[in-house]
Formats: C-alpha cells, structure tokens, sequence
C-alpha cells in the first residue's frame, strides 16, 4: 500500500505588495534568534565583552570634545550645554546608526552560505544588524548618563519626544541597509566604498556642529534642503530632546522623516525586485 507524500511548493509574491508583514510575523522566531546570535557571538571571545559598546563611543566622544569643543572652538547653540554632553548626544545615536548600516549593508555578503540553500523571507537578514546594534545603543546610553550625572546637567521637558528622532534612525538605517546589502551582492565594489561613504556621512550631518550653524550661515532655504538628509533631523531632534529652554525643530524632523521614510521603501522595493538574483550572484 503507498503512502501518498506531501509535497511543498515555493513560489514568489504577486501582487503590489512590497512588504510582506504576515510572512515577517510567520518566521518572527528566526528574526529573533538570529539577532540574539549577532549579539551574542559578537562579543563572545572578548576579554572586555559587551563593555566595547561603552568604549567606542566614548573614546569618539573624548577626542571630538578636545578636537572640536577645545581646539576648534565650537560651542553648543543650547545655553548651559557642555560640549561633552553636546557631543556625547549626537556620538550616540550616530554610532548605532552608522554600525547598523555598515553591517546590514554587508549582511547579505557574509550569510551567502545560509541564503543559498534554505528558504526563509531574506529580508530578516539586512534587518537582523538594526535590531542587533539596538542592543549596544541602549547599553552606550550608560555613558550618556554619567557624562550628564558628572557635568550635573538635567535634561528638559522635551525628552518626551526622544522616540521620534530614534525612530527616523532606523528606519533610515534599515532603507539604506536594503539598498546597500542589494547593491553589494551583485556589486562587491559597495563593500569597499561603505569603509569610505559612512564616515563621510558622519562629517556632513551635525555631530561635531549644531545644525543651525547652517541655518546662521546660508540661510533658511538651504538648511530645510539640508534636512532632507534624514540624519540631520534625526542627530539635531535627539539632541535638542536634551536640551533646556530650546524648542524642538519640528521643522527639519518633519523633512527628515519623509526623507527617511522614501528611503525605507524604496529600500525594500529595490530589494524585492533583486532578491530572486540573490542566489545566482552570491
């Protein structure tokens, strides 16, 4: 007597759907324990461990107080602010942006093996790095606190809206880790240039510098323009989320979170439309 056998067919998406939520929220477990798995193995042989996601930030945050709080000059546009908690307030957040975007635009890269032989929605991978670094983000936060404990400096009212400007983070992050892992894949030329793009990146948004400088220097028309680069609401709405006695610049946040969410979705559509080459190229 046989015994009939079940068989499994895979067959790519239809339809306009970009994003598939149900499919994401099915292999929800994957997405976890592969972030679990990057958080974990990450510092697993080190002597220090997960001490290094203090360290970083804060050997960044010494050197740009003496560089450019000390020898340059620059001074916070927020009155009673020291340049260290300055500094420290937009070292922070761009550490874990720019980590979370220069490993999930490589991830693609460096999990080829898995990818190519199993099946699972293969965007958990570029997603996997945002979630991961979020762990590092909130244990830096400690060095946030002990700068503003040591210089006594309490922050405002408007830490309420601390979420908004880290939400514009990663959505940005997460678009540009779908274009780059992409691109990367069939483009090995991606991987070399992000060692160079994501510090560049850095100097251009207002780390070391408050983004009204722009404003003060060039004019209104060109300081909105200037926001359409997502990280400079992003860096400048965390930042004034601390300040005292300065208002919110809703302004450049609002431009910037359109700015972040057409790179978040344009992100995932360039990703769906090359994700069937993935394994061919990888």
């Amino acid at each position: 007597m046989s015994r009939k056998e079940k068989s499994i067919v895979i067959e790519p998406t239809t339809g306009s759907k970009i994003f598939n939520i149900e499919e994401l929220v099915r292999y929800k477990d994957l997405l976890y324990y592969m972030v679990l798995r990057d958080v974990t193995v990450l510092y697993k042989q080190t002597i220090l461990g997960f001490t290094w996601a203090v360290i970083t930030p804060l050997f960044q945050i010494i050197i740009f107080s003496v560089v450019f709080g000390y020898l340059a000059g620059i001074k916070p546009d927020v009155a009673g602010m020291p340049y260290p908690v300055f500094s420290s307030l937009a070292v922070i957040p761009w550490t874990y942006f720019s980590n979370s975007v220069s490993a999930s635009g490589s991830s693609l890269i460096n999990t080829s093996s898995i990818f190519t032989k199993v099946y699972f929605p293969r965007i958990i991978i570029p997603l996997t790095p945002i979630f991961s670094k979020f762990v590092d983000f909130l244990i830096s936060i400690i060095i946030l606190i002990g700068i503003m404990v040591y210089f006594k400096y309490l922050p405002g009212t408007n830490v309420v809206f601390v979420l908004i400007p880290l939400l514009i983070i990663i959505i940005t992050a997460s678009g540009m880790g779908f274009w780059l892992s992409a691109l990367a894949v069939q483009y090995r030329d991606f991987k070399f240039a992000m060692t160079f793009m994501i510090p560049l990146l850095m100097y251009i948004a207002p780390v070391t510098f408050p983004a009204t400088l722009v404003l003060e220097k060039f004019g209104s028309t060109l300081y909105h323009a200037y926001a359409l680069y997502p990280m400079v609401g992003a860096v400048e709405g965390f930042r004034t989320a601390f300040a005292v006695g300065k208002e919110m610049p809703w302004d450049i946040i609002t431009i910037s979170f359109l700015s972040s969410l057409i790179i978040f979705f344009t992100g995932i559509w360039y990703f769906r439309k090359m994700e069937k080459y993935f394994a061919d190229v990888a």
